[in-house]
């Protein structure tokens, strides 16, 4: 990856951060309708080394908040003084989202189908240009956290794009239950990033307006593990992978056949065969009950939480995986070496 710190002065947004030291910055992104100023808050942690500069960003939907937590936990292990390369921090990218508990942004947009944005068009359109020139712009990898939506809940798993050996490196590194290659959708951040060339690892991961310390653990010893192989910092409490992720570059959603209520027998984590019954939907009675079958070998990788469904609702998300043999003995090992890692519950800084 190309290094782009040239270690003397970190500068963002007209701000400057001394090597070895932390930056707190307020970005201006717009006036609020009563008049307050809202800002893009950023924490640079400013190595003493030289080194890649990377963001870590959480809540570009405003509800996946998941993101925010992992990027707080990541934090207090990090000791700039003791790091090479800097590292851009942003918990939340809408703001306005964020403090309405909600996907999108006052206008009604997507921010992540809106870049790379302009300095004059919708709200949306001009905080995805604030974020391209004042952070995508500064790095050679990015790491962009996000959830399911509400009431859905997604396996922890990395998405990256196609034909990169370098990223897929590090998206293994990383150690999630599953590492998907997956299209690039036009108007997301990371379809903007590899126009700039900037390698990106998406995390998807969890539930919208929800914690759940599976989900944390796996994105906070991801991040960690990412910078350790990056060279940005320096530890040996980190151990080994407990088992290689599995990988896919296929997934497909399986959707109600009607409406009713949903019993699902095959939730995220599962492994599924071909023709395995995943899931059944009768009427209110119980009666006419309809079998959703699996269409493919692989590992369900988000599911809905609604037992409540309309005709056509997503009920499963599932992952073709390559080797499907040892997925599931693999999936165990990953989750347990994921919770009983113990630098994860010290106070011990890297």
């Amino acid at each position: 990856m190309t290094n782009r710190n040239k270690h003397d002065l970190f500068e963002i947004a007209g701000h400057t951060v001394a090597p070895g030291k932390i930056g707190d910055i307020a970005i201006p992104i717009s006036d609020l309708s009563a008049g307050m100023q809202a800002n893009m808050e950023v924490r640079v942690f400013h190595g003493k080394r030289t080194g890649p500069t990377i963001f870590i960003s959480a809540a570009i939907h405003g509800d996946e908040i998941i993101g925010t937590e992992i990027i707080r936990r990541v934090m207090k292990k990090l000791k700039q003084t003791r790091m090479s390369g800097t590292v851009i921090f942003v918990p939340v990218v809408n703001m306005f989202g964020f403090i309405t508990h909600s996907r999108y942004l006052p206008d009604r947009r997507d921010l992540n189908r809106s870049f790379p944005g302009t300095e004059k068009g919708s709200l949306a359109s001009q905080l995805a240009n604030i974020f391209s020139t004042e952070i995508i712009d500064h790095c050679s990898l990015g790491i962009d956290i996000h959830s399911a939506a509400q009431h859905r809940y997604n396996l922890p798993q990395i998405r990256i794009a196609s034909g990169n050996p370098e990223l897929k490196e590090l998206a293994l590194e990383f150690g999630p239950p599953v590492v998907i290659e997956a299209e690039l959708r036009p108007g997301s951040l990371r379809a903007l990033a590899r126009e700039a060339g900037v390698d990106m690892l998406l995390m998807e991961a969890g539930e919208a307006l929800r914690f759940d310390e599976f989900s944390v653990l796996t994105g906070v010893n991801g991040i960690l593990r990412v910078l350790k192989k990056l060279e940005m910092i320096e530890t040996k409490r980190l151990g080994k992978r407990g088992a290689p992720p599995a990988q896919a570059t296929r997934t497909v959603w399986l959707r109600s056949s009607r409406g009713g209520i949903c019993r699902l027998i095959s939730p995220s984590g599962t492994k599924v065969h071909k023709g395995d019954t995943v899931a059944c939907i009768s009427d209110i009675f119980g009666d006419g009950e309809d079998a959703i079958v699996s269409p493919i070998d692989g590992i369900v990788i988000g599911h809905s939480n609604l037992p409540v469904v309309n005709q056509g609702d997503a009920l499963l998300h599932i992952a073709e995986v390559r080797v499907f043999d040892t997925v599931g003995d693999r999936l165990g090992k990953i989750e347990d070496a994921i919770t009983s890692n113990q630098l994860l519950d010290e106070d011990e800084v890297i």
